[in-house]
């Protein structure tokens, strides 16, 4: 034990001036992701590279003393914070929402498309209310909280940014909000009730289907946000979803968690409340990675590439948008 320490103490230093190298300790070596069995000093590192990509000064040696070294990838490591608490820079993976609502997840930092600016990336039932755009529910320019008012965030300490662009959802049905169709409703009521008192019609309007639930704010300023997302880093690039492909989420309430797409090309209803529904089309399910207030969660294959916003779900399942459909609809990009 001695004498690994006294390697570790002697070149912990020298280790951690090299480039992505983050930490130094022992362990057993592994090749090919199986354990050797042999003893070694292990080099941690936020981001493992091929030797061409680094610097040769960056090179970690083959050995440190009598003990071959092991290099492996942790990631950027940060202080575990509660994903509920107000944090700044604010990174995907934490609790926000519009003023109006209860609590959502950050999903991603985006860039808007013609002016490059940095923008946060989340439902449109998170940061602008479930507006269909006429509603009154939300405005542009409307109060986003980080965290969420029922993670206790207020205003005007918590506000984070302003409500920027949003993909109005239409519901699949409901109450008119037409002062014509409920006259019209209450006449035939009327009507009804002089035959039979107990007796009622209801009028639903039907205002077709969504492809996304999403939205876009601006933060009041960059430095209040970060782009690398909790638990799992930077976005690496966007991919389509498949059938088999294990996926991964960072979420304000269940956190990190991984699942298997199980279907694409799916049309689905989702309830908005006790008496409306919203039809998505285009949609893909995956195993049950959420829990209330991951809505806004990126979701993303293994390899750090995007490919979906998660937005609604069950205790058996996950539904989420393509993340094409959203960044088209949304005019932005990573």
């Amino acid at each position: 034990m001695k004498v690994y320490k006294e390697v570790i103490n002697r070149y912990k230093k020298k280790m951690l001036r090299l480039d992505h190298v983050v930490g130094v300790g022992y362990g057993i070596k592994e090749k090919h992701g199986k354990k050797t069995g042999e003893k070694a000093i292990v080099i941690l590192v936020d981001k493992k590279l091929p030797p061409e990509k680094l610097r040769k000064k960056d090179l970690v040696p083959q050995s440190l003393g009598d003990y071959k070294t092991d290099v492996i990838e942790v990631g950027e490591l940060n202080f575990l914070q509660l994903r509920t608490n107000r944090m700044r820079p604010a990174q995907p993976g934490v609790s926000i929402g519009h003023y109006k609502i209860s609590a959502g997840t950050l999903g991603a930092i985006v860039k808007d498309r013609k002016t490059g600016e940095p923008l946060i990336l989340s439902n449109n039932h998170v940061l602008a209310n479930i507006t269909n755009g006429h509603d009154g529910r939300a405005e542009l320019g409307d109060p986003i909280l980080q965290p969420g008012a029922y993670d206790d965030g207020s205003r005007p300490d918590d506000v984070i940014g302003r409500l920027k662009r949003f993909v109005p959802v239409k519901r699949g049905s409901g109450e008119p909000q037409c002062s014509v169709a409920i006259a019209a409703r209450n006449v035939i009521n009327f009507l009804i009730h002089l035959i039979k008192p107990t007796y009622s019609v209801k009028l639903l309007k039907e205002e077709g289907s969504n492809l996304v639930d999403c939205a876009v704010a601006k933060p009041n300023s960059s430095k209040d946000v970060k782009a690398s997302i909790l638990e799992i880093g930077e976005v690496r690039g966007v991919k389509e979803p498949e059938v088999g492909m294990e996926v991964q989420k960072s979420g304000r309430t269940s956190g990190l968690t991984r699942g298997e797409v199980l279907a694409v090309g799916v049309t689905v209803e989702v309830n908005m409340s006790e008496s409306e529904v919203a039809v998505f089309n285009d949609q893909f399910i995956t195993e049950a990675i959420s829990k209330p207030g991951d809505s806004g969660s990126l979701v993303l294959d293994m390899e750090n590439n995007a490919i979906g916003l998660l937005f609604a779900g069950s205790e058996k399942a996950t539904v989420c948008n393509r993340i094409t459909n959203v960044l088209n609809q949304l005019e932005v990009t990573f």
